[in-house]
């Protein structure tokens, strides 16, 4: 092996976290563009003795697995389980988040996860983790240098996976 080929080789995990991280970036840009509904100020007046009543409110549930849904349809649920497994431990590794995801009812077959370890032994700057979805793929990263948990709907690579490099086994 060349001397060159050895350097391309060193800057490619390199390269490959700077794609994915770019690709969860735009995903987030797009995903963030969508507002969310603002409080109606209070109202001071006094009530009138009209018989109009006020709606009640009905609090939200929940999220869902929609099984059947596509993966943009299935893009609040996954964000709701990997929300509650960093508000349960921060700290949380990969295996964290893929448990979670298969007790909410994805699919395991369906799933990557990055490595929680570089390969000197150091924590990852960041973590992947996806479910594909028919031709597509929810991800969803977390970890300091990605600052805090972002998640994207991707087509699925050409090479059939949602992840670029290396993943671990999930067992």
């Amino acid at each position: 092996m060349s001397a060159r080929t050895a350097q391309r080789r060193a800057r490619r995990p390199q390269f490959v976290m700077g794609m994915v991280s770019a690709g969860l970036l735009l995903g987030l840009g797009l995903t963030s563009c969508s507002g969310v509904p603002t409080e109606s100020p209070a109202n001071d007046s006094v009530p009138s003795d009209s018989a109009a009543t006020e709606p009640s409110v009905t609090p939200a549930s929940d999220p869902t697995l929609l099984p059947d849904g596509a993966a943009a349809e299935n893009l609040v649920y996954f964000n709701f389980l990997a929300a509650a497994v960093t508000k349960a431990n921060p700290a949380a590794d990969g295996r964290a988040y893929i448990d979670a995801l298969v007790a909410g009812g994805f699919d395991r077959a369906a799933m990557e996860v990055t490595f929680d370890r570089t390969q000197a032994d150091l924590a990852a700057d960041s973590i992947q983790f996806s479910v594909s979805i028919a031709d597509e793929c929810l991800i969803g990263q977390i970890g300091p240098a990605s600052d805090g948990f972002h998640s994207v709907v991707a087509p699925i690579l050409s090479t059939g996976l949602c992840l670029v490099g290396s993943t671990r086994q999930i067992d």
